[in-house]
């Protein structure tokens, strides 16, 4: 079992390995890319990974990451230092993924990384700590972790003229593309697909009654190659054509 707490430098070449306790990586520098159990994540300032006892996970980082690792011991260290924490701790060990820091936790990962870590009584009362700062503040980290939705609504703006698929919107937030599929369903109602489809319309939709630009050249800009496709779709989705959504414009 390596020491408690650790500071290590990833390079760009990839590891990939499991071992048989529970991990934490906070990131301090750079960006990690990180994988764990099909979930993918980049871990940087003011986030962490969550590793699983015996969870397959690869990681590296082309420009440098500095990193601080929890190596967390055994069961009996738990109930001996974390007390009433142990439970929401085992929890918090058990789903492998991201999560972002609280600030006053980031400030607690920055003290550690700064102090000698290799030293018994640090790395322990540093290690206890933070765990019991996670498991008390997990409500809020879970909140946090609903789907960015402006930030893939600016990417698919952005990108719309070009093909778009699942994996690049998984990418984007750090999941694999299967994960990212059953969370956008569940949380938003519908496809990755759909939502791009619908929101390539309305930014059309937009476009026709804000700029005079002919309608082959919107339908080019929100990924359709043909003027009637998109004619097609946007009566099928609003109800009006072209023309008619051109005569609402205020």
């Amino acid at each position: 079992m390596p020491s408690l707490l650790s500071l290590r430098h990833y390079s760009h070449e990839l590891l990939s390995h499991s071992h048989a306790h529970p991990q934490l990586v906070f990131g301090l520098s750079g960006t990690l890319e990180f994988e764990v159990a099909g979930q993918g994540s980049q871990v940087i300032r003011q986030t962490l990974a969550v590793v699983p006892a015996g969870a397959r996970h690869a990681c590296g980082s082309r420009s440098g990451s500095q990193c601080l690792v929890l190596d967390v011991p055994s069961e009996q260290w738990l109930e001996q230092r974390l007390g009433a924490h142990a439970d929401a701790s085992r929890r918090l060990l058990e789903q492998p993924g991201p999560l972002n820091l609280a600030p006053a936790q980031s400030q607690l990962v920055s003290w550690l990384a700064a102090s000698p870590v290799n030293d018994p009584v640090i790395a322990e009362q540093g290690a206890a700590l933070l765990l019991a700062s996670l498991s008390s503040e997990r409500p809020c980290l879970d909140a946090i972790q609903r789907l960015p939705l402006s930030v893939i609504d600016m990417h698919i703006d952005r990108h719309a003229a070009h093909p778009l698929q699942v994996a690049d919107l998984a990418r984007l937030v750090g999941l694999s593309t299967a994960r990212f599929h059953v969370r956008f369903l569940d949380e938003i109602g519908q496809t990755p697909m759909e939502y791009v489809r619908f929101r390539r319309l309305q930014l059309g939709r937009h476009l026709l009654q804000t700029s005079q630009l002919a309608v082959g050249e919107i339908a080019a800009r929100v990924g359709y190659h043909s003027q009637s496709a998109f004619t097609a779709a946007l009566s099928r989705q609003f109800g009006c054509t072209p023309r008619a959504l051109r005569q609402l414009r205020e």
